[in-house]
């Protein structure tokens, strides 16, 4: 079995205009066209049994066609956390409203949010979140829109871990991209998931085996950021890469299937 914890869509009549959007700002071209149907298709060609929706809400106004939008995908091949901005000052009933439709968790992109991540504001959505049994996955580390300004560096996660404590912190990207020296010396054996998003191929192999033994297996989450990455050659490169066999099964899915509390197939 196999679960990309980090994956997007889009409504299909907005798919191709936010994709070229967005494919001028982080210089890359799209793996899929943005649209549940081709994400489907692509998570059948790398044998990815179920794909984890992650929507980022830019602006307030945003959350409630968002959240709408990732109620269509509970059960099947696409499994989509909901979404809200950190100026939202109702959190708690947009929090309770995305747990009660039956939604496991939320994404947070500080940086398409402008807000940086040790902010009072995340640390109440993020400790909210917790109490309701929500999994909170942040983007974490550097973004092409704003390089030169990291919004969720491995410090200010550290912050939020050890002053909020959440129990279902999953930090994106190996818990800061293009930050691993900094997550391996401040953030390797804390209590948060880190996921592979775009950092697998790109952070060297002995690095990444070192940084996974380091915080444990247990803590890893294979993700993709599809459409921004091939699933199928993540796959690939995590099946060849020189960890383990017990340790590729929990990253592949038993980790995953444990926060979403879903059985191992």
């Amino acid at each position: 079995m196999i679960i990309d914890f980090h994956t997007h869509i889009f409504p299909e009549k907005i798919a191709a205009r936010t994709l070229d959007f967005l494919k001028d700002i982080c210089q890359t071209e799209p793996d899929t066209d943005g649209t549940a149907k081709d994400l489907i298709r692509s998570a059948k060609e790398a044998g990815v049994d179920l794909s984890v929706s992650l929507p980022a809400v830019t602006k307030p106004s945003q959350v409630d066609s968002i959240n709408r939008f990732a109620c269509e995908f509970q059960e099947g091949p696409i499994l989509s956390f909901g979404g809200i901005h950190p100026e939202c000052e109702n959190y708690k009933e947009i929090l309770k409203g995305i747990r009660d439709a039956g939604l496991k968790g939320i994404k947070l992109h500080p940086d398409y949010q402008d807000t940086y991540f040790n902010d009072i504001r995340y640390k109440r959505i993020v400790s909210c979140a917790s109490e309701l049994g929500l999994i909170v996955s942040v983007h974490a580390g550097l973004d092409p829109k704003c390089p030169e300004d990291i919004h969720c560096t491995p410090k200010m996660a550290l912050e939020v871990i050890r002053e909020v404590q959440p129990e279902k912190l999953v930090l994106a990207h190996l818990g800061g991209n293009q930050c691993c020296d900094e997550v391996e010396d401040l953030l390797a054996g804390e209590n948060v998931y880190l996921d592979t998003a775009v950092v697998l191929g790109v952070v060297p192999e002995e690095q990444l085996v070192r940084i996974v033994r380091k915080h444990g297996a247990d803590k890893i989450l294979f993700g993709t950021d599809s459409p921004w990455a091939g699933q199928k050659e993540f796959v690939r490169y995590l099946s060849a890469c020189s960890l383990s066999k017990q340790e590729k099964k929990m990253i592949f899915a038993e980790n995953a299937c444990r926060l979403l509390d879903i059985p191992v197939e």
